[in-house]
């Protein structure tokens, strides 16, 4: 089943397209990475996914039907924003208690464990809470709500390396035992590579990749010795990343078998390469240089 869609998706801000002509199919029951630089998009989309914001052109479905100002959609879809706003008298106890009320499948148990977890205050007022814990409040509504659809937008900032792996591990666990489709944005993409089954990168508004994460974490290597060695290796190949200190050179590109074969056969080093620097050598249009080396990102 299909859990969104979209087919020439727009959105224009004056004279700023956030959106550009974006196809989309997200499969229900799936743990979709949604991923960018900053500016990228992410949020705007899934603005339009949930409803807050109008298209300028093209179309979308969520959960079968248009979000806009539809409260069967609008029900099912949890969207936690990366700077979720709640009223300064407010406490987490209150906006928790309202949230219960507002998801169907909400889990009060799931709740209170969360609560105790991430060891809030939910008795202190709202503006008084760190930016940790007001994400960890974003974080337990996203999970307790057991929402069919959840959106995260970089659901953790201000939590420590703890507290982000305790929300990843309590994602995974209840996915597991409570399917539902969950869209993640985040610039942590080491740490989630494993959660995610699916990857969206968005460049300038624009869908630059759409593929399964298992093909991604396989999609390049690196190969690294003398300058000249490495140089003849890649001949012809699309580099997607070029280092050169001195008279060693690290290059990235596309993974293919003859080249892994050549490499090792000349007596340079390969290496796989990660899902970030992958994604960060797809997004790089331009050449940087530091005092120590050179870095050219070709395209």
């Amino acid at each position: 089943m299909t859990a969104v869609e979209t087919r020439t998706l727009t959105k224009h801000y004056r004279d700023v397209t956030a959106i550009d002509d974006v196809d989309l199919t997200l499969a229900s029951g799936r743990i979709h990475g949604l991923l960018g630089r900053n500016g990228a998009g992410k949020t705007t989309l899934m603005k339009l996914l949930t409803g807050q914001i109008f298209a300028s052109a093209g179309s979308l479905e969520v959960l079968g039907a248009n979000p806009v100002e539809n409260p069967q959609v609008l029900s099912r879809t949890c969207f936690i924003q990366e700077s979720q706003k709640y009223p300064d008298g407010f406490r987490p106890l209150d906006v928790l208690r309202i949230a219960g009320g507002l998801y169907p499948h909400w889990d009060e148990q799931l709740a209170r464990e969360l609560i105790a977890d991430f060891r809030l205050p939910e008795k202190r007022m709202i503006k008084k809470l760190s930016r940790g814990q007001l994400s960890a409040v974003g974080i337990i509504i996203g999970l307790a709500s057991r929402a069919p659809l959840t959106f995260f937008d970089e659901p953790y900032l201000g939590l420590d390396a703890v507290a982000r792996r305790l929300f990843f591990d309590r994602l995974l666990a209840d996915f597991s035992e409570h399917p539902r489709t969950v869209v993640l944005s985040t610039h942590h993409i080491d740490e989630v590579a494993n959660l995610l089954e699916h990857v969206v990168l968005l460049d300038a508004g624009r869908v630059v990749l759409d593929e399964e994460t298992e093909t991604l974490q396989s999609a390049a290597i690196e190969i690294s010795g003398r300058t000249d060695e490495v140089l003849e290796v890649v001949a012809g190949a699309e580099v997607l990343h070029r280092q050169e200190i001195g008279a060693l050179a690290t290059v990235t590109v596309h993974a293919a078998e003859h080249l892994a074969q050549r490499a090792r056969a000349a007596g340079l080093q390969v290496s796989p390469v990660s899902l970030q620097n992958y994604i960060v050598h797809r997004t790089t249009t331009t050449p940087t240089t530091a005092t120590s080396a050179t870095t050219a990102a070709v395209r």
